[in-house]
């Protein structure tokens, strides 16, 4: 049996979900393979909130193969939900090419312009798929669009139109409004928070079917003339089959047998339970905006007995934010992505940030100088992993990052510090001779042989610098020494840059540098180059790094001192700083 990745006795949630999830399949299906579930909607850039959707399920049916245990993470791309609106900032889109497809299925739409894939869905697909591959996310993914229009979901959509007066009763308790003739409607028929916040999510949200003053119908054709869903069911006939709708965008009708159509799919409070119980879902998390009252998982948990099945277990997870940003919304163009991050990260420091925290955390991605910090995070908890101080849920939350059940996903072969090497990459523009020659001076005793080996780290390092920091924040160093600021230096200022100059060639290493650019304001001082630093001190060496700043790149701040002298060379220091 394939060993867990960390005991169920642990306070790991992930480990916690697969024992409730594990207990529940065998109550609800004994000797079936674990069914647990998510979906994600192509209607934009599927972005790194949406990506909880997946990773919760994930995690928990990853510990669950861990354990021997046979499981299926079912995917559904809801790619046959109509187009709702035109997001914003996507290369290729304009209201003028795209507003007039509004309403037809993703996958009628046409992809932005310029895009190899065939339509809009596959186009926003493809980034996904790619990215959960790195991640070394497994998965069985199901089209909406293919289930929809090849009829497999036949059986149920006539089910539920013959038993829309009971599925009418379970919506009815949660409309408020009075309709004309004493029903009631719902208040808000499209609820546009829960449409916001689901989209990309798997839960397009939309309005329950309700249609003032008419029959409940449960189900919505897309239109044989414009293939939009503006459509409103009029008449069925549960013998025959037979429905007829109207279309108010073009105004076309139509009667069709049910039994043999295929263009259309239920609303969507109807179409998640039926999934649920077509597919034996045990376990889905759901967004916070699935989980208030009158929600579309709060519905669904009424509405999928009808169908033999029961609600899902599984959590509310939080939203997922980026540094310096709000809550993200997919309708939105610009929205940071999994693969917008996995271009400046590692898969396992993306997998890490999902498994450490409980789903109904919220967190933050780092796109800014945090990602930095949480790279040093990252190393000290490989340093405890392997030096066997780890405590037991930080252990898990590692081992679920650097692995899945069958296999350990690739890594860098020799992980330098990530501050390091984007301070390098940002010094030399990213020029390999130069910087092997540098990354080579930081350890002497164990000189760097090839850039491969701190790859891929290091392309992600460069990959930060060049995307995501602001030109005027990127390291530029002086090509002539700034002759006027060294003529005005006092004695101890061009005292200090000397016993500097002196000591580089017996302290040329990443360690040794460190130690000569601290120790140089302790010699001024009169004390030991090893002394404890006194408040006192510390103004001295942040003025003294200040200057050597000034004189070495034009600014007060920049990478660290002992990293971008090594970049800059020794014999070029000393051009800089001979005062």
């Amino acid at each position: 049996m394939a060993q867990s990745a960390q005991s169920s006795t642990e306070t790991d949630w992930v480990s916690r979900f697969a024992d409730e999830v594990i207990a529940e399949s065998d109550r609800r299906a004994p000797g079936k393979p674990v069914v647990v579930a998510s979906g994600l909607s192509p209607s934009g850039p599927i972005h790194l909130g949406n990506l909880r959707e997946v990773m919760t399920p994930h995690l928990v049916a990853d510990e669950i193969r861990r354990r021997g245990r046979e499981v299926r993470h079912v995917l559904s791309w809801d790619d046959y939900d109509r187009y709702r609106k035109v997001p914003k900032g996507i290369p290729g889109v304009s209201e003028e090419s795209h507003a007039q497809h509004i309403g037809r299925p993703l996958t009628a739409v046409p992809a932005p312009e310029g895009s190899a894939y065939p339509n809009w869905a596959e186009h926003f697909k493809a980034a996904m798929v790619e990215a959960l591959a790195e991640l070394g996310v497994e998965y069985d993914p199901i089209s909406q669009t293919e289930q929809y229009t090849s009829g497999a979901y036949r059986e149920q959509v006539l089910f539920a139109m013959k038993h829309r007066g009971d599925i009418d009763a379970v919506l009815d308790q949660y409309r408020t409004k009075q309709k004309p003739g004493g029903k009631k409607q719902s208040q808000k028929p499209v609820d546009e928070a829960e449409l916001e916040a689901a989209e990309g999510s798997g839960a397009a949200a939309e309005d329950d079917g309700s249609a003032e003053g008419a029959e409940y119908f449960p189900y919505k054709p897309y239109c044989g003339s414009c293939n939009k869903d503006f459509t409103t069911v009029t008449a069925y006939d549960d013998e025959t089959t037979e429905l007829t709708y109207v279309c108010t965008e073009d105004e076309f009708t139509e009667t069709v047998k049910l039994s043999e159509f295929n263009r259309g799919k239920l609303v969507w409070k109807v179409d998640w339970p039926m999934r649920w119980a077509r597919e034996g879902v045990v376990f889905e998390p759901s967004g916070v905006d699935h989980s208030s009252p009158g929600s579309s998982f709060q519905v669904g948990g009424q509405i999928v007995p009808l169908f033999g099945g029961e609600q899902p277990i599984g959590p509310m997870y939080a939203f997922v934010g980026i540094s310096g940003m709000a809550k993200m919304s997919s309708s939105k163009g610009g929205v940071p992505t999994p693969a917008d991050a996995l271009k400046i990260m590692e898969p396992q420091l993306l997998r890490w940030l999902y498994a450490r925290r409980k789903p109904n955390q919220s967190f933050k991605i780092a796109f800014d100088q945090e990602i930095q910090r949480l790279y040093d995070e990252w190393d000290k908890l490989e340093t405890k992993v392997a030096d066997g101080s780890v405590l037991p849920a930080d252990a898990a939350a590692h081992a679920r990052a650097v692995r899945v059940a069958s296999h350990e996903l690739p890594r860098t072969a020799r992980p330098m510090p990530y501050r390091t090497l984007a301070s390098v990459v940002d010094i030399t523009a990213g020029h390999d001779e130069q910087t092997l020659r540098i990354l080579s001076d930081l350890d002497p005793t164990q000189p760097l042989t090839s850039l491969d080996e701190v790859r891929p780290r290091l392309d992600r390092a460069e990959n930060w610098i060049t995307t995501q920091v602001p030109a005027d924040q990127r390291t530029l160093v002086r090509e002539e020494p700034d002759t006027e600021l060294l003529s005005s230096l006092d004695d101890e200022g061009r005292r200090s840059l000397a016993l500097l100059l002196e000591g580089l060639d017996s302290h040329w290493s990443l360690d040794g540098l460190t130690t000569l650019v601290y120790g140089v304001p302790k010699v001024m001082a009169g004390l030991e180059p090893d002394a404890k630093p006194t408040p006192e001190l510390k103004v001295a060496q942040r003025s003294f790094f200040a200057l050597l700043y000034r004189l070495l790149v034009t600014r007060e701040t920049g990478p660290r001192l002992p990293t971008l002298l090594l970049a800059v060379g020794a014999d070029r220091v000393r051009k800089l700083l001979a005062a």
